[in-house]
């Protein structure tokens, strides 16, 4: 058993890795600022004693003993991450600054939840792991764009300055149960929508690309990578080759909601990437790991957490 710390562990994918590290017999501590986390993710597991939740905003240094760190604390979505561009800088970079100090200190394994978003609209497609990306400095998206890249960066040098033993991956779409219904995502968009039977909402003309991967499958991949050989730092792309359409996507939730509702058109939003699709060889190659979930298994998981959520809202 080992104690382990997650920054951002009551959000979407945090509270999904809280509950697998439990399931292997971990102390974990769960840190978070409930920006966009909930206790509500991980009010499960708040009677267990190997469990321990700790109010906290990674900008400023936190000083606990642990064995690894998964650092997933960041606002992830466009509607949040803009709410604030400010402090989102803020935590990607004097968040990394202050995990990756807390690291150095203890000797600890540190992992970093980077974002497909470090390739930008790409130029390269699938994207590779080599590929510098195309990243607009000064846009609206850039807060999140350049401070994930930044940290990427912070990682690194930490790396060569101090040998510290670091994992980056980068995280392409992902989805499933605990996402928030207003992050503004293209999936729980489409599912909350379809099951008010409002309008669906397509940007552009529906044929702009996402490759999405279960949450299941994405935290495996995290896993492994934080148990690779020491000196295997990545960074290594996770998510799901599949490729669809925006167009496709909404199809296919207002089939599976049984929905009536109308798909509409909205111009496409600045420096919206036309085109995401994860090269995952490495992945296949250092963790034995790709996507089991199919999407359409995945989206009926998804739809039926969001179904349950809004009527507990309604009641």
């Amino acid at each position: 058993m080992e104690r382990v710390l997650v920054t951002g562990g009551a959000g979407f994918l945090g509270s999904h890795l809280c509950d697998r590290l439990i399931q292997q017999g971990h102390d974990v501590l769960c840190v978070d600022n409930y920006f966009t986390g909930s206790k509500r993710n991980v009010a499960h597991l708040l009677g267990n004693p190997d469990f321990e939740l700790l109010r906290h905003d990674v900008t400023f240094p936190l000083y606990v003993e642990v064995q690894r760190i998964f650092n997933l604390a960041c606002p992830a979505s466009p509607v949040h991450y803009q709410h604030d561009p400010v402090q989102t800088t803020k935590t990607s970079v004097h968040g990394a600054i202050n995990m990756l100090g807390l690291a150095k200190r203890l000797d600890a394994r540190i992992l970093q939840a980077s974002t497909s978003e470090v390739y930008g609209d790409p130029e390269v497609h699938p994207q590779q792991e080599a590929y510098w990306g195309r990243v607009n400095p000064i846009g609206v998206r850039s807060c999140y764009d350049e401070g994930k890249r930044c940290a990427e960066t912070l990682f690194f040098d930490y790396h060569r300055q101090h040998a510290l033993d670091i994992k980056v991956v980068r995280i392409f779409n992902t989805y499933g149960p605990r996402m928030h219904p207003n992050d503004g995502r293209v999936v729980s968009n489409f599912i909350v929508q379809a099951l008010r039977g409002e309008d669906i909402t397509l940007f552009g003309d529906g044929t702009q690309t996402r490759s999405f991967c279960y949450v299941d499958d994405l935290i495996e991949a995290m896993l492994r990578m934080m148990d690779t050989e020491r000196g295997f730092t990545g960074p290594i792309n996770i998510g799901n080759p599949g490729e669809f359409s925006m167009l496709e996507l909404a199809e296919t939730v207002v089939r599976l909601v049984g929905s009536r509702s109308r798909l509409v058109y909205r111009p496409l939003p600045s420096d919206d990437p036309r085109q995401r699709q994860p090269d995952i060889a490495l992945a296949r190659e250092k963790l034995d790991w790709q996507p089991r979930v199919a999407l359409e298994d995945g989206l009926k998981e998804t739809i039926a957490y969001f179904r349950k959520l809004l009527a507990g809202d309604n009641a």
